[in-house]
């Protein structure tokens, strides 16, 4: 099942979209929650409460690490939620997912600016892999394509983890990403209503409503 999530901690805008949009759970980094100004024992209670028990969240640690990566996993996942716990793609990133992977603890690979990146988190048993979209173009890269070499080499090595595609500014990236059949996308707010929207849709349902008007006045359908 195609998992969308919401890159954003503010619980109010998370269930205006979610009551248009099937959203499977939300995304957050340390940025993401210091931008709020609120901390997880505040935030996780009311995304929960907007989405339902069977929301899931990715949640990153802070500790620079392994072993704090692992320390600060171990009580993450202890938490009464479905955790998802991230984990940059650094070295010691890798080191702290192949430790999280023996323990059994699900982690996502963040961070990603390349496949062979994706790959080496994917092998360390990585559970979701994060490529950041935006970010690779603005370097210059070209981020369909390192997405899609990513998704070649996870499923010719069979390797059981999903992309979790983030870092988005426009719809057209994530109209790219999707075509190559991720199996989960992360928006930022913004994005996602652009998503939704389109500037001719309201004047069309507007000329609806006139013509209907005029010719039936107040009815509804099922009056006509």
């Amino acid at each position: 099942m195609f998992e969308l999530y919401l890159d954003s901690a503010n619980a109010e805008e998370v269930a205006r979209l979610n009551q248009s949009m099937p959203v499977f759970g939300v995304t957050t980094n340390p940025s993401i929650l210091a931008k709020e100004g609120k901390g997880l024992s505040e935030v996780l209670p009311a995304l929960k409460e907007v989405l339902g028990e069977q929301a899931r969240f990715h949640v990153q640690v802070v500790s620079v690490t392994t072993q704090g990566m692992v320390a600060e996993a171990i009580k993450l996942n202890q938490l009464p939620y479905d955790i998802i716990v991230k984990i940059p793609t650094t070295a010691v990133g890798l080191a702290a997912i192949k430790q999280l992977k023996a323990k059994n603890i699900s982690t996502l690979a963040t961070a990603i600016y390349s496949a062979q990146q994706g790959f080496l988190a994917a092998l360390n048993g990585a559970d979701y892999l994060a490529p950041y979209v935006n970010r690779m173009d603005a370097l210059g890269a070209n981020s369909v394509n390192i997405v899609n070499d990513l998704l070649l080499l996870i499923n010719q090595q069979q390797l059981a983890c999903k992309l979790l595609p983030a870092s988005f500014k426009n719809t057209r990236q994530v109209m790219d990403i999707l075509c190559l059949g991720v199996d989960s996308i992360t928006l930022p707010i913004d994005i996602a209503e652009q998503m939704m929207n389109h500037p001719v849709v309201q004047p069309a349902v507007d000329v609806f409503t006139e013509d209907w008007q005029g010719a039936f006045g107040e009815k509804l359908a099922y009056e006509s």
